[in-house]
């Protein structure tokens, strides 16, 4: 499974041109929890360091497709994160 993360600190965000070829191909604007998104990720892997917004740095992460998994972020700087569980 292939997940688009923001590799650097300050935020998740496409760029204008990423926006648009995601609304050309699509037909409606990027809604942010897609981060599995075919066409975003395929945005993202053909335009490069095109696709980021302003204060973004996004990267295409895959994981095995069996794995449950979220994404943890810290100030913006997103890594992939595997489901565990817990007790209090």
């Amino acid at each position: 499974m292939k997940i688009v993360i923001n590799a650097r600190f300050g935020g998740f965000g496409l760029s204008d041109a990423a926006n648009a070829a995601y609304k050309a191909r699509t037909g409606v604007d990027f809604d942010y929890g897609l981060r599995t998104d075919p066409h975003l990720v395929a945005i993202v892997e053909e335009m490069g360091a095109e696709a980021s917004g302003a204060c973004a740095g996004l990267k295409v992460v895959e994981i095995p497709d069996d794995v449950e998994w979220f994404i943890e972020e810290y100030d913006g700087l997103e890594h992939i994160a595997e489901e565990h569980r817990t007790w209090g």
